[in-house]
């Protein structure tokens, strides 16, 4: 399996899709914020000093999948269709489980766009309790499933 993202010289690029066909692509990734039953009860009850803690990481969520090529080096810029962030409130292990779905068509994946979701979800979450809590944990931030494009499709075989 050979790195694209180097040219014959070994220096970095951005991979050229100019020649690729335009196919329908999706990405799913997932996360865990982990913190003490006490923030998660606040997270639940809205209760949070600085609000909607879910409304707030959502947004955040959906912007940093737009903003990706800004963030990571080698990435192209996407005409994303579709963006959605869920969450799930893991109160038998205090936490908070976040997956986010990222389609497009186009030529390259969107599975940068699905973590990078992922990741500003979390760090919104973070930042929103952080006030009560710093002993947060954010963790297990992995590609679940991808569709579309040459390599075909991927779905993780284990789960956390």
């Amino acid at each position: 399996m050979e790195l694209s993202h180097f040219n014959e010289a070994g220096k970095a690029r951005m991979v050229d899709v100019t020649a690729k066909n335009d196919t329908v692509r999706e990405a799913v990734a997932e996360g865990r914020v982990t913190m003490r039953p006490q923030t998660l009860e606040l997270v639940k009850k809205g209760a949070m000093g600085k609000g909607d803690v879910l409304a707030v990481a959502q947004v955040g969520g959906i912007m940093g999948a737009k903003r990706t090529w800004e963030l990571i080096p080698m990435c192209h810029p996407l005409l994303l269709t579709g963006v959605n962030i869920e969450f799930t409130l893991r109160e038998e292990i205090s936490a908070i489980d976040i997956r986010a779905t990222v389609k497009t068509t186009g030529k390259t994946g969107v599975e940068m766009e699905a973590l990078t979701a992922v990741s500003v979800a979390a760090l919104t979450i973070y930042d929103m309790c952080k006030a009560v809590d710093k002993d947060m944990i954010v963790e297990y931030i992995r590609l679940t499933a991808k569709s579309g494009g040459k390599s075909g499709n991927y779905q993780r075989e284990e789960s956390v």
